[in-house]
């Protein structure tokens, strides 16, 4: 109908839109005309004088809709085949990724395959298989006795035969390889008890890593990540029974965090123990109960960290108020002087709330001294009591170190090539081995002469024959400015470490000390012979004896630093 008025018109639609139009079953373009055709001539008859209207506007592609706009089958079945050939790019752009997986998941499967299978029964002492094989090595039990357990199913009561001899004291050593012990018997491979602990990365499982303080970088496993993986790690810290006496605990502590946080190594906590006195067990035991959430608790180090001797002391603490673990101390781990007593995961029921502990094997590390030495004069290089710090020169002598050469038993040699007339050299370490000190000029035919007799180990004429030398060879330029402390210490891997005083001899010429003194910078040069394969380490002094606690100096942090720290226990 048209408008009265005169003015430009406009059509008139209702603001309800229109019922959608039915979807023909075939559509065809005629049915589109003909809806269109309809509509025009309303429009045109609404007033005469308005303009022709435009020509209509091409249609838009073809979308997902209702009506004109819905998608044909054909189109339908286009994206179809489109959305297809995306996928198959996207598999063929990422072949690496899929291998990745693949190869990850073969690693896992080829690791957990090496985990000892629960239904093979093991000695309760060493964790190795239990056999009726070969007499002598690890895991032989006589045939009448492996018969007569495994009819009463009583086999993981079972001692092997060289568990027995090890617990009267024995020396039977059982790895070799690369890592391991020269002489003796060989039934295993560093590198197959390496093999043993690969499966332990794809557990979940809490990790308590031991670190030997006497031998702090030697045994410290700086890629402990490769056995671990992302497992949150628990640093314990043994054999502070061992320190010098007055040693500050306080001082000792904050330079273990110290130096973890320097190796860049991240833990939940630092705990300070003797399992000789039980020090610091109670503290591991709180965190573990906290930390483990039912997970398993695996006891990992390098070989004879204590790991043993301190799930004795564990079991012994928590026996107390654990009847589980009370019952586990009737068949725990042996305890030996031997590197390599433990030969494989020893599976212990420690907890009441769920979640076993095991012992593994030790991380055997071909740098250390013990990898060296035959298999008898190991038990030379294990301290029996506290340590006592050796000096060279003594305070009552007037020698100065410059142009002399000290040997530390026939494994360490160091000769001084500048130094202070007051510096002084002080040893920490076993007291099996002697210390003797010779001019540098005759310290070759010294040593060619007393080795095996006066220098120990090697130990005998037969075995200095053999002996592989002093072919490592390292030169020292240690700096110092202050006069008051020690420059550092020069730690010997599997030995014990050596602590350099720029000025550790008291004078008895004040002239000459106060000259000196005004000399608060300067280095020192000694050149370090080990032999080959054993590394020597240059680093901050230890703060041990009852002078430490004066000059050691705490870092100074912001609260942000001291919140990232790992705190430390005792």
């Amino acid at each position: 109908m048209a408008c009265p008025c005169p003015r430009p018109l406009f059509l008139s639609f209702p603001k309800s839109p229109a019922p959608p139009l039915a979807v023909p079953a075939k559509h065809h373009p005629s049915a589109t005309a003909s809806i269109s055709l309809s509509s025009r001539p309303r429009a045109v008859s609404a007033s005469s004088n308005a303009t022709p209207p435009s020509p209509p506007s091409p249609p838009p592609p073809p979308t997902d809709g209702v009506g004109p706009a819905a998608p044909t089958r054909g189109d339908v079945y286009l994206g179809r085949q489109l959305a297809a050939a995306a996928a198959a790019g996207a598999r063929v752009r990422a072949p690496e990724e899929d291998a990745e997986k693949r190869r990850r998941r073969k690693e896992k499967r080829k690791a957990l395959a090496k985990k000892t299978p629960s239904g093979v029964a093991c000695c309760y002492g060493c964790g190795a298989p239990l056999h009726t094989g070969e007499e002598g090595s690890p895991g032989y039990v006589q045939p009448a006795t492996y018969d007569l357990k495994k009819r009463h199913n009583q086999l993981r009561t079972v001692l092997c035969g060289r568990c027995k001899l090890l617990s009267h004291g024995h020396m039977v050593t059982a790895v070799g390889g690369h890592g391991g012990y020269p002489g003796g018997k060989q039934f295993v491979t560093a590198e197959e008890l390496r093999e043993k602990l690969s499966y332990l990365r794809h557990e979940k499982a809490l990790i308590v890593k031991l670190v030997d303080i006497v031998d702090f970088n030697g045994s410290f496993l700086g890629r402990i990540r490769d056995f671990a993986g992302a497992n949150p790690i628990v640093l314990v810290i043994t054999k502070v029974d061992l320190l010098p006496r007055d040693t500050d605990l306080n001082c000792v502590g904050d330079w273990v965090v110290e130096s973890v946080v320097r190796k860049k190594l991240n833990v939940l906590s630092v705990h300070l123990t003797s399992s000789k006195s039980l020090v610091g067990i109670t503290g591991v035991i709180s965190e573990i109960q906290q930390e483990k959430k039912a997970r398993d608790v695996y006891i990992l180090g390098s070989a004879n960290v204590g790991k043993s001797a301190f799930i004795s002391a564990m079991l012994k603490t928590m026996a107390y108020k654990d009847p589980v673990a009370a019952a586990a101390q009737k068949y725990k781990p042996i305890q030996s002087a031997v590197p390599g007593t433990t030969l494989g995961p020893i599976q212990i029921e420690a907890f009441l709330g769920g979640g076993k502990l095991y012992d593994t094997p030790g991380v055997h590390l071909h740098h250390r001294q013990a990898a060296v030495i035959h298999a008898d004069d190991l038990p030379s290089l294990a301290p029996q009591s506290r340590l006592k710090g050796r000096c060279f020169p003594a305070n009552d002598t007037d020698v100065e170190l410059s142009g002399n050469t000290l040997f530390w038993g026939g494994l360490v040699r160091i000769d001084v090539v500048k130094a202070l007339p007051r510096t002084r050299l002080t040893f920490y370490g076993p007291k099996k081995l002697s210390i003797n000190m010779v001019p540098t000029t005759e310290a070759d035919e010294f040593y060619k002469k007393e080795v095996g007799v006066t220098l120990t180990p090697p130990t005998g004429q037969e075995r200095a024959e053999g002996w592989c030398g002093l072919e490592g060879v390292r030169e020292l330029k240690i700096n110092y400015d202050e006069l008051d402390r020690p420059a550092s210490d020069i730690a010997i891997s599997g030995l014990g470490w050596i602590a350099v005083e720029p000025l550790g001899v008291p004078s008895s010429d004040p002239d000459g000390s106060a000259e000196e003194e005004e000399d608060v910078r300067g280095e020192l040069h000694l050149t370090v012979h080990v032999p080959k394969p054993v590394e020597v380490f240059v680093r901050s002094p230890l703060p041990v004896g009852k002078a430490a606690s004066q000059w050691y100096r705490y870092q100074e942090l912001t609260e942000a630093e001291e919140e990232l720290r790992p705190k430390w226990h005792y």
